[in-house]
């Protein structure tokens, strides 16, 4: 791996100089709002709704004024933000010329991952010429694994566990002498993915505007007012925080609840000074077991400190958001990439800070769909899980 120490400095201006170095090589992916999704964002939450959550006995719930606008990764290449991370990864060791003369060309990169970074890197290797060398457990979906072949990569099947991975990603970079890329612990990711938020707060202000201009009544309203991120090793997360730093836009987590996997929320609960280090959960938010690294925890709530808090939802409600985003918004996504919504519909410790904080203007507040490689065999069981009507 890169010594991290050659990366850019963790900055807006870094993700700002990330976001031109990869936009040839990915989607601008739009972002959308619907009127319905607001109206039951802001609708107040009755007894009987709260029965069998964290907060049944409330006699109601909170009712905040939302205004919800979302940056459809779903859209972008391989299927999900993880595109951004990878052609930035790839086109800064592109630029290092010790590397290249090296004939780091030749040999490539490597990675692990059971999906959608194994198929970033794939994609971002072949787009660019070099080798890919991945990682992937047998338990892999078969799709990915396909795709990711798919892409050019040389695949090579290892145990399901972390240590068997990386067991034969040490093999696999000693053999072809490839570079490995980390999934979400490496500075050039985390500001790869960054660019997700950048683009976020340009196209949710001009439709801000947009929006007021033709409110009936005077508004003061010209920018997001925050941003709420799925976590799961804190990239994509940490990243945001990055873009967001300096703007007045506040950024939370959002996390499945599963077996322990709101590793990040629980941390935030305990006041803990580093990051929980492992994570065993089978939550159907697939995308999201994995616990938060090493840099992005230094981003997000170590020395920087820019995400202000963590909020988790259950499967349960993980499933009901899924079910009205397919039925309602119309738009194909994977479980992971509907948490942070879910978060703004049911979790009722942030509806009450966004009531309170957003007053009667309320709050505009950017979601991201982060992926939209749902597997349609597995749909009828997802949904399943969330057994009652929207």
């Amino acid at each position: 791996m890169a010594d991290p120490k050659t990366s850019p400095p963790l900055t807006r201006a870094a993700v700002q100089a990330a976001h031109e170095l990869i936009k040839p090589h990915v989607h601008r992916t739009p972002v959308i709002h619907s009127r319905t999704l607001d109206e039951f964002a802001s609708r107040r939450r009755t007894a009987s709704e709260l029965k069998g959550t964290a907060w049944e006995g409330k006699k109601e719930g909170a009712k905040p004024t939302l205004r919800i606008w979302i940056k459809c990764e779903n859209l972008q290449r391989i299927g999900a933000f993880k595109a951004r991370g990878a052609f930035h990864a790839v086109g800064r060791l592109l630029e290092d010329e010790e590397w290249v003369k090296a004939g780091g060309r030749e040999k490539g990169v490597a990675t692990h991952s059971s999906g959608n970074h194994a198929q970033a890197i794939a994609l971002a290797a072949r787009e660019h010429g070099i080798p890919a060398h991945v990682v992937m457990p047998a338990i892999s979906n078969p799709k990915k694994v396909e795709a990711t072949k798919g892409y050019g990569a040389v695949v090579y099947e290892s145990g399901s566990t972390a240590p068997e991975r990386e067991e034969m990603l040490v093999k696999v970079v000693s053999e072809t002498g490839a570079r490995f890329v980390p999934p979400y612990n490496y500075p050039d990711v985390i500001l790869g993915q960054g660019t997700v938020g950048l683009e976020l707060q340009e196209q949710a202000t001009q439709l801000i505007a947009e929006n007021a201009a033709s409110s009936p009544t005077p508004t003061s309203r010209k920018a997001l007012n925050a941003i709420i991120s799925p976590c799961g090793g804190g990239g994509l997360l940490s990243g945001i925080a990055l873009s967001c730093e300096g703007t007045g836009i506040t950024v939370f987590a959002a996390e499945p609840s599963h077996e322990g996997a709101d590793d990040l929320a629980r941390a935030f609960k305990a006041g803990l000074k580093s990051p929980i280090p492992a994570v065993k959960s089978l939550t159907i938010a697939d995308g999201l077991r994995t616990p938060v690294g090493p840099i992005p925890w230094s981003i997000i709530r170590g020395e920087r400190n820019l995400v202000r808090d963590a909020f988790s939802v259950t499967e349960r409600e993980i499933s009901k958001t899924l079910k009205f985003v397919l039925e309602r918004l119309k738009v194909v996504v994977e479980p992971s990439a509907v948490v942070g919504l879910a978060v703004v519909l049911f979790n009722e410790d942030f509806r009450e800070l966004a009531e309170r904080q957003g007053g009667e203007e309320g709050w505009d507040v950017g979601v991201v769909f982060t992926g939209g490689n749902l597997s349609l065999d597995a749909l009828p069981a997802l949904l399943k899980i969330g057994e009652e009507e929207l």
